[in-house]
């Protein structure tokens, strides 16, 4: 059966306060691709679009932000992406909807793209398509490119005013696309007062800082922050203007001409500013980080200074996966392994802590495999935890908590790993070969998908595919475990948590960022996990 396909001035027209976007219509849905909704000059704040006359055409993905480093292909069965035309000039989002009756008042989805704060963008992987999520809950579903890296965070304000706040021009673009949707979104059928952003590992971070934005307060009602969390673990923040000198002396500028370097083309900016920042890693052990700088723009981490008094309002869900980076194989002969030997695996990490941590493992996780406990996510998980709770302390709005526990298979159980939830929130499960499980995967899609869109409309991703899952409270430590059967566990796993970060202690991410930084230098580019 064919399509029904619609793209034309009369039906698929959007009247933004702007002037009139075409987008076209496909098997129930509206689509826009690639508005432009901001524009800025390299290290300075963005602004709104100018106003046009006539009909612009939406019917492109706009511009991606250039990458730090370029990517090797590889690992496209777990998290298989999609790669696009990049400029600096990147602020462009899509939109997917059921109706462009301005009355409609749909609930509105914002997602924010992972990759950290240097890489990604809204069509990186291949389950960030709107369409499906968009069809299934009967919701408005946006993506949002914005500047990234050195483009978004360095800091250039001790070069001059005009850079005050260059440090944090990432998360100014998207403050900005934010002030975009809350003028706009009616004409595509959205809900200007019910705009839930959700965002996954770096985009869960940038959520993290939107929440400590004064600007941002009251531009968003709810959150859903997906393993985005992590323990912080890069001391005093570096001085960014050592690593600008050296870099200008690599590129031959001045250090008077701090303005040349916005007319320096992207790719050898960031390929000297990555020579300079190896070096000085190598030799002075000084890294910079990329992300959002605390100033009086951005009030800072609210674990080390408090929620704001925006935060405090939000209701906010939070969660991470059971594996999180461990994304390599299992051996080959572990379906041949007795108890005894995966015993001894364990005992080779745990010592005469074994006996104790297999049995909080087994207590927490009845099911599973005694080898996933060398596999278990420590960091995210622990992190997460400990700012629900703190959130929930002080927060007049309910807080929730969730793992993503399922086994998929992929020579034998592997637990979920980084990014492997996506498909099953986006309802893009048929879209990534590997979420496809025989009698489980259609079941777990409407649970999880359902759970994002109800949290959508209501404040709460409880629903009737679904057991009873209250808020986080200090009385009621709640998580939901999405699973092969989802289950509530009240507490269940924070013991375990608490040992074995006592005993083996999460991944750094100043490693993580180093490893980033080694690849960008790699001319056959660096694996992606994002």
């Amino acid at each position: 059966m064919a399509r029904q396909f619609k793209s034309s001035r009369t039906e698929t027209v959007a009247r933004t306060a702007d002037g009139l976007l075409q987008g076209f219509f496909l098997d129930g849905l509206y689509i826009f691709h690639g508005i432009k909704y901001a524009d800025a000059e390299r290290f300075q704040a963005p602004r709104a679009v100018e106003p046009w006359e006539g009909i612009k055409d939406a019917t492109n993905y706009g511009y991606i932000c250039p990458v730090s480093g370029e990517p090797m292909p590889t690992g496209e069965l777990l998290i298989p992406h999609r790669f696009w035309p990049a400029n600096e000039h990147c602020q462009y989002l899509n939109i997917w909807t059921p109706s462009l009756d301005p009355t409609a008042k749909k609930p509105v989805m914002v997602w924010l793209h992972g990759g950290g704060f240097a890489n990604g963008s809204s069509i990186e992987q291949v389950a960030y398509e709107g369409d499906a999520l968009a069809q299934a809950g009967d919701v408005v579903v946006v993506t949002i490119n914005h500047r990234l890296n050195i483009l978004g965070y360095l800091d250039m304000s001790s070069f001059g005013e005009k850079y005050a706040n260059s440090v944090n021009a990432g998360m100014a673009d998207i403050v900005e696309a934010l002030r975009w949707i809350r003028r706009n979104i009616s004409a595509f059928g959205g809900d200007p007062g019910n705009v839930m952003l959700f965002g996954q590992s770096g985009g869960g971070g940038k959520i993290s800082a939107l929440l400590q934005i004064p600007a941002a307060a009251g531009l968003f009602h709810k959150a859903v922050l997906m393993s985005g969390i992590f323990e912080s673990d890069d001391g005093e923040p570096c001085d960014h203007r050592e690593f600008i000198l050296e870099t200008m002396d690599e590129l031959g500028i001045a250090h008077d001409e701090p303005e040349k370097l916005e007319k320096v083309p992207y790719v050898f900016l960031m390929r000297a500013f990555n020579k300079v920042s190896l070096k000085k890693f190598r030799e002075e052990k000084k890294l910079i980080n990329w992300g959002p700088m605390a100033n009086d723009w951005y009030l800072g981490d609210p674990m080390k200074v408090g929620f704001s008094e925006f935060a405090k309002t939000v209701p906010i869900m939070a969660g991470t996966v059971i594996s999180e980076f461990n994304m390599a194989p299992g051996s080959p002969d572990e379906d041949r392994l007795t108890y005894e030997d995966k015993r001894a695996m364990i005992a080779a990490v745990y010592g005469e802590s074994t006996d104790k941590v297999i049995e909080l493992f087994e207590k927490a996780y009845p099911n599973k495999d005694l080898l996933q406990l060398t596999k278990l996510d420590i960091g995210a998980r622990l992190a997460t935890t400990r700012y629900i709770e703190a959130k929930a302390r002080v927060s007049s709005a309910p807080n929730y908590l969730y793992l993503f526990a399922l086994d998929f298979e992929i020579d034998g159980p592997r637990p979920a790993w980084h990014c492997s939830d996506i498909p099953f929130v986006f309802h893009n499960t048929r879209r990534v070969p590997c979420s496809n499980i025989e009698g489980v995967t259609e079941n777990l899609e409407e649970q999880v998908c359902g759970a994002y869109v109800s949290f959508a409309r209501t404040d709460d991703p409880s629903h009737m595919g679904l057991p009873e899952w209250a808020p986080y409270t200090d009385g009621t430590p709640v998580t939901m475990i999405f699973d092969r059967k989802c289950r509530v566990g009240d507490n269940f796993d924070r013991e375990l948590m608490e040992t074995l970060h006592e005993l083996t202690p999460p991944m750094s991410l100043a490693g993580l960022a180093v490893m980033m930084l080694e690849n960008s230098v790699n001319e056959q580019g660096g694996e992606w996990f994002y």
